[in-house]
């Protein structure tokens, strides 16, 4: 029986990226995949909501260019047109990803894996054994049990992306950030919009100050969002709650993940919760098999589980990786305008913490661009030390960067208030608000 170093169960964003850091780290390694490499992100999640996030947004373009003197008599929109362009990119990323795997000579194996205690790995026929494990099986879509749902034809993550025709109408069950952004992918296209959210408030993971920018573009675009209420029962064509019916023509429910924990619970592994017990380097109760991405705690993000999957493989060779700090990883909501969050949010930070925020219509780049929803905020020590950040604006995923590798480079908003950034650009706001910490800011009112 052929034998592996290592054994990657999963070729998600954590999977494959471990599988293939192993590989050019010098393991022989195999990746096993039961559905399409890429995982939800790049089938059912990150990848194709976000091609539709930007459908919208050029939509939304070239509305804007109306008020600037660019007529536009009419905007057609060819959905089927559109989702045979999202298709096509997340084929070419999917080949791309084959073509990574492929040249780092990992073995692929297609198939449901079961894997014993002993770490052999059994697919279908096939069974091989290897010398570690990292289970990256990710998770699933979660719809709660409501009275009456199966009364209801509706749609989770893992069907939406394969619908071919515009939704004249569309409900959403849910308020964090697949329910939002897939109201903002929608809505701008002419889909008339109901967010549903029992909650008193929606994005609740993420900036509070962002919260009302969001809301008042939700209202601009004519989505309906409803809050503060308990669900009753689900009907063929409408939502009965505590306040109200709610009709539908099409509903979707984006109501959280759950992890796919069989492999796990078969081996009678440690759990927390829902999820699998790890230490700071993944490895799991049963020593030599690691787990990574949604299967853990921590923040549920793609890049966050292709760093545990990194992080896990330089344990097992040996390099003593530093442990992974929540507090460095950014959190992104592809809203118009975006949200880009890492470290602390206010409520969160010392009470002696300087928090500063400055908006972006003072911001020249920003004002011409007419990007001017949203604002750069730092929580930072009396010192300087960066707590955390959070930028809103268009562009917002991208800008955050400098601000995170100032705090994981060991840098303080004094080294951002030094840095000289080009003009006019809407990323020198951040030095702008850097200096605001010390009252030092330029263009703050």
């Amino acid at each position: 029986m052929e034998n592996f170093d290592l054994a990657v169960i999963g070729a998600g964003p954590g999977g494959y990226v471990a599988a293939i850091h192993a590989a050019k780290s010098g393991l022989k390694v195999a990746l096993v995949e039961k559905d399409k490499v890429g995982g939800a992100c790049y089938n059912v999640g990150c990848i194709p909501s976000k091609i539709m996030l930007e459908h919208s947004k050029l939509v939304q373009e070239i509305r804007r260019g109306t008020d600037w003197g660019v007529t536009v008599p009419t905007i057609n929109i060819d959905f089927p047109k559109l989702m045979q362009r999202k298709d096509r990119v997340v084929d070419e990323l999917l080949s791309n990803i084959e073509t990574f795997i492929e040249n780092a000579q990992i073995t692929m194996y297609r198939g449901k894996a079961t894997v014993t205690a002993e770490r052999k790995v059994i697919i279908g026929n096939q069974a091989f054994t290897a010398d570690h494990v990292i289970l990256a099986t990710g998770s699933r879509p979660f719809v709660p049990p409501f009275k009456g749902l199966e009364n209801a034809n509706y749609h989770t993550t893992d069907t939406f992306f394969s619908i071919q025709e515009l939704p004249k109408q569309l409900t959403i069950i849910g308020g964090g950030v697949i329910a939002i952004e897939m109201a903002f992918a929608l809505a701008p296209m002419g889909t008339k919009v109901t967010v549903l959210n029992h909650s008193k408030d929606i994005l609740q993971t993420e900036e509070p100050d962002a919260r009302p920018i969001i809301k008042e573009k939700m209202k601009q675009l004519g989505i309906e969002l409803v809050t503060d209420f308990t669900f009753e029962e689900i009907h063929a064509d409408y939502v009965q709650t505590s306040i109200g019916n709610f009709p539908f023509e099409n509903l979707l429910f984006a109501t959280g993940r759950r992890p796919n924990t069989e492999i796990a619970e078969v081996l009678e592994m440690q759990m927390d919760g829902r999820l699998i017990k790890v230490n700071n380097h993944y490895e799991t109760s049963i020593p030599g098999i690691f787990a990574i991405g949604d299967l853990v705690g921590g923040f549920q993000l793609a890049h966050s589980a292709s760093a545990e999957g990194v992080h896990a493989v330089d344990y097992i060779l040996g390099k003593h990786p530093k442990v992974i700090n929540q507090q460095e990883i950014p959190r992104c909501v592809y809203t118009h305008p975006e949200i880009a969050t890492f470290g602390m949010l206010e409520h969160e930070a010392p009470a002696d913490s300087i928090v500063t925020k400055m908006y972006l219509p003072t911001n020249p780049k920003a004002l011409l661009e007419g990007n001017t929803q949203g604002f750069m905020k730092f929580v930072a020590s009396p010192e300087g030390d960066i707590y955390g950040a959070c930028v809103v604006g268009d562009g917002a995923t991208e800008m955050i960067n400098s601000m995170l590798a100032a705090k994981v480079l060991g840098g303080s908003v004094k080294d951002l208030a030094r840095l000289i950034f080009p003009h006019p650009t809407v990323s020198e706001h951040v030095g702008d608000a850097a200096r605001s910490v010390f009252g030092k800011a330029i263009h703050a009112k």
